[in-house]
Formats: C-alpha cells, structure tokens, sequence
C-alpha cells in the first residue's frame, strides 16, 4: 500500500503511507510550520482535539481527551457518536523528546501497536515521521483497513490547522 495524498492548496506536502514490513506502517508528511509547533498539535489536547478526528467519520466526536505526555505519562482518548456509547483509545508512552519524538502504546486490545512519531526541522518545516509497529500481520491488516486509512485525512486536517495564523 503506497497512498499519496497532496497537501493543503495544491501544495507539494503528501502524505506517504507505506508497509515497513509484514508488522509495520510507515507514515511521512512534511509541514510547512517548525518541529516545535508540530509537536505542540501532537502534545497538547486543545489542539490536537481540532484535527484528530476526520471529518469523514460524521457524527463521531472526541469526547474527552487526557494527555500526559512525557515518558511514563499516560493518554486516553475517548470517542463518541452522539449516543451515550463511547469508545476509549489509551495506554502510555514510553519515550518523550520535546520537538524532536513520541511514543506510546496503544494497549486497548491485544493487538495494539507500538507508535513512534518524529519530527525532523527541515530548515522551518518538519518532515514528520508515523511509524507503527504491530505484533501480528493480522493487526497490521487490520489496521490498514481501520484506523490507518484515516491517517491521511488527520495529517490533511493538522495542516489546514497549522497554516492558520495563531497555532
């Protein structure tokens, strides 16, 4: 699976989506913004809240949102569509570099990935690096076909936010 997606404007921003083997998804997007403002839309729940969800994925909201982001922190996402049901996303990270990488667990299941994001100052823009490490092919198809397919969307909609003067 390669994907190419352009960016916001007709710009040369793409986002590449590609297997790094049979267990892992390999994601790079570069954004005209410095690492340090990427990072901070990767760190801080107000602004990640803004362009997390897809706006594909109508009528499902993020409800709530705990970010602890430093190593040893933990996060939980939670999402809903409207109802009372939600659906919690969360688990800790285990490294945290400020500006430069992030990585955490995602331990609602037992297929849960390992995510490691990095972002690279290009001389004003980041080249940000989604890397996702499953335990099973299975868990990578299935990702691939679920959550994975999004990644593209999201990183479209963290750039239309970090092209808005203020973030």
């Amino acid at each position: 699976m390669n994907q190419q997606v352009s960016g916001a404007g007709g710009e040369q921003n793409r986002t590449s989506v590609e297997r790094g083997g049979d267990r892992e998804l390999v994601v790079t997007r570069t954004f005209n913004a410095p690492a340090s403002t990427v990072y901070k839309a990767w760190s801080q729940p107000e602004l990640l809240q803004r362009w997390w969800v897809p706006k594909s994925a109508s009528g499902i909201s993020l409800v709530s949102c705990e970010m602890d982001v430093r190593t040893s922190g933990k996060y939980r996402l939670e999402f809903g569509a409207g109802g009372s049901d939600t659906m919690a996303f969360y688990g800790k990270y285990l490294e945290v570099v400020p500006n430069k990488r992030i990585v955490w667990t995602n331990d609602e299941g037992d297929e849960g990935a390992i995510t490691t994001v990095s972002f690279e100052d290009q001389g004003g823009k980041t080249l940000l690096r989604f890397h996702e490490s499953y335990p099973s092919k299975e868990a990578l198809e299935e990702a691939l076909q679920g959550s994975a397919a999004a990644l593209p969307e999201q990183l479209e909609q963290l750039d239309e936010l970090l092209s808005r003067k203020g973030t």
